[in-house]
């Protein structure tokens, strides 16, 4: 392990910023000593078997206690590891057995969203428009994992004024083994934790939700889920900026709120959601619309993990620009200031 991962040139400089588990043994992060690398204050033997650590299998407490140790000692992971999404087995899913709905009923850009699972593995048939005869509008995506098999079924629908752009919606994600319908309570919970953080990525990328306007024929979807209850992607979020915002030069302008993070300008107080970014101003809730711009100000803010697809630096941007708002002088900003 040492030799191959935490003093090698090329891995080192990320094997050495994640939590690692020897068999049988606690949890550590890499430290440099006198001999070498050593895990929780030894060195690993030659032929000792360690993994990364997953915070599945640890406690609520014991994840609690290496997030915030992250954000005290400045480690920045290359992937998310101990910031982790978990998704449990809910009441819903024990009932329906075999398949899970929840991330049914979204609207997806296709291109997109089979782009991105299709490089986490995800497999299946394109779907498109050009042969309804045959089913051409109906399709899934497959996911094997350690044995067990998930297909996530979605159908086309339309874009009314986006010709260049294909939509799809999303239906019930279902289980198998060994070729037959399986029950989710006996999936490993590692395996379908990692399955449906696959679906929730997709979703909080790819969904229209997060666009700036919403598109001709899906405002409710827009409205409903740009602004609706948050994903466990979007509860990490949160809990990231409840652990910064304590630090940032702007603490005394925000405030996190269930779904939105308060932020109070000179001229309004704005509502930024923490799942989509968009923005609310009160008192009546009128939308602004804010084209996402890496700000230097949120660049600065230390971030324990590139965050997917960048979204808790867009928050902080947003944030940032919003807190100073007598400052804006962007038109197409200013004007929806009034």
């Amino acid at each position: 392990m040492t030799e191959y991962f935490l003093d090698h040139s090329v891995t080192g400089p990320y094997a050495r910023t994640l939590v690692w588990q020897i068999a049988g043994g606690p949890a550590a992060l890499p430290v440099k000593t006198a001999d070498g690398w050593e895990l929780a204050g030894h060195r690993p033997a030659p032929d000792a078997v360690a993994g990364l650590w997953h915070p599945i299998h640890a406690t609520a407490d014991e994840v609690a206690a290496w997030r915030d140790h992250l954000l005290e000692s400045g480690v920045r992971q290359p992937f998310k590891q101990v910031f982790r999404e978990l998704y449990l087995l809910t009441p819903a899913e024990e009932r329906t057995g075999t398949f899970s709905n929840r991330f049914a009923g979204h609207i997806l850009r296709y291109g997109q969203a089979r782009t991105l699972l299709g490089q986490r593995g995800w497999t299946g048939r394109s779907i498109g428009n050009w042969d309804y005869e045959n089913g051409g509008d109906q399709g899934e995506v497959t996911r094997e994992l350690a044995g067990w098999q998930a297909r996530w079924a979605m159908h086309i629908v339309s874009a009314p004024g986006a010709e260049t752009t294909m939509l799809c919606a999303t239906e019930g994600i279902t289980f198998h083994r060994d070729g037959q319908p399986a029950s989710m309570a006996d999936l490993p919970p590692l395996v379908l934790s990692e399955i449906l953080r696959e679906a929730d990525l997709a979703v909080g990328v790819a969904s229209v939700a997060r666009d700036d306007q919403a598109l001709i024929g899906h405002e409710r979807y827009w409205r409903s889920h740009g602004f609706g209850e948050l994903t466990e992607t979007a509860k990490t979020r949160r809990e990231v900026l409840a652990r910064l915002l304590p630090k940032l030069k702007i603490a005394s302008r925000v405030e996190l709120t269930d779904r939105f993070l308060l932020v109070r300008g000179d001229l309004k107080t704005y509502k930024i959601h923490l799942g989509s970014t968009n923005i609310l101003m009160e008192p009546n809730d009128a939308y602004l619309c804010i084209v996402p711009a890496s700000g230097h100000a949120a660049g600065s803010v230390f971030l324990p993990f590139e965050d997917d697809g960048g979204t808790l630096s867009v928050i902080l941007s947003k944030a940032y620009l919003l807190a100073d708002d007598t400052a804006i002088t962007d038109p197409t900003i200013t004007r929806q200031l009034g």
